[in-house]
C-alpha cells in the first residue's frame, strides 16, 4: 500500500464535508463474508445449477425449497460483525462529514456499526416478508426454520427482502441515492469491482471534487478517479482521522 497516497487521501478527507460511500462486496470480506466474484468465491463454484440462476426470481418462486437451501447455506452470515471499514465509516458520518453509505451488500452490518444513512441497492437478510399478509420477520426466523420459511399466522411462504436477479431495483432507493451523489464533494468507492448495473452506473452522477477508488484489483473507473488505492478497505479506512 503506497504511504503517499494514504496521506494524499488523508488530506482530502480533510477538505471535504459532504463525502458519500459507495461500497460491494469486498466491505464485508473482512468480517468473514466471501465475496462471490472472487475466484473461490460463489459464483465461481459448481452446483447443479448457476448461483445467478438460483438467486433469481423465477428460481424462487418455481423451486422454493432449493432456492431456501441454498440461501440459507451461502448467503446468511448471522455471526458476522462490523469492521474496521463499517465503524470508521459511521465515526465520519457521526463527525458530520460523510452524508450517506451507498451499499451493494445485503448484511446490514453498516448499520450494526452505527451508520443511519444507508441505502441498500440490493435489500437486506435482516428484513423479510410474509407474500401474502405481509407479516416482518427477522432474520434469526429464517435461519431458525426448517425447509422453507412459512408465516406463523397465515402460513404463506417468507420471502426476504433482497433484490434477485429479474427484479429491478427500489426507485426511491436509487433516487435518494442519485440525490446524496449529486451533492458530494467526494465519492469513496470501495471494495466493488463495478461489475453490477445499473448500481455500478450511480456513480455517473458525482460532479464532485474527489473521485476515490478503493480496491483489491483495477476496476474500470480508476483511470478516471483522483486518487486509487490498492488494498483492503478496513487497512485503508482505519488510517483516516475524525
Amino acid at each position: 500500500m503506497e504511504q503517499g497516497k494514504i496521506e494524499q487521501f488523508k488530506e482530502a478527507v480533510a477538505q471535504c464535508n459532504s463525502i458519500v460511500f459507495f461500497g460491494g462486496a469486498g466491505v464485508s470480506t473482512e468480517s468473514g463474508i466471501p465475496d462471490f466474484r472472487s475466484t473461490d468465491g460463489l459464483y465461481n463454484q459448481k452446483y447443479k445449477y448457476p448461483p445467478e440462476t438460483i438467486v433469481s426470481h423465477s428460481f424462487y418462486m418455481q423451486r422454493t425449497e432449493e432456492f431456501y437451501e441454498f440461501y440459507k447455506d451461502k448467503m446468511l452470515f448471522p455471526q458476522a460483525q462490523p469492521n474496521a471499514a463499517h465503524k470508521k465509516l459511521a465515526e465520519l458520518e457521526q463527525a458530520g462529514k460523510l452524508k450517506a453509505v451507498i451499499t451493494q451488500n445485503i448484511d446490514g452490518l453498516h448499520q450494526a456499526a452505527g451508520s443511519k444513512e444507508v441505502l441498500e441497492l440490493h435489500g437486506s437478510v435482516h428484513r423479510n416478508y410474509c407474500t401474502k399478509c405481509k407479516k416482518f420477520f427477522p432474520l434469526s426466523y429464517i435461519v431458525e426454520s426448517k425447509g422453507i420459511p412459512t408465516c406463523d399466522e397465515c402460513g404463506s411462504i417468507i420471502k426476504p427482502d433482497v433484490v434477485l436477479y429479474e427484479e429491478g431495483l427500489d426507485q426511491s432507493i436509487l433516487t435518494r441515492s442519485i440525490n446524496h451523489i449529486a451533492k458530494a464533494d467526494m465519492l469513496i468507492i470501495g471494495g466493488t469491482s463495478l461489475a453490477v448495473y445499473p448500481a455500478a452506473g450511480l456513480i455517473d452522477y458525482f460532479h464532485g471534487k474527489y473521485l476515490v477508488v478503493i480496491n483489491m484489483a483495477s476496476t474500470p473507473r480508476d483511470s478516471y478517479a483522483d486518487i486509487v488505492i490498492n488494498g483492503k478497505i478496513g487497512e485503508v479506512l482505519s488510517q483516516i482521522e475524525v
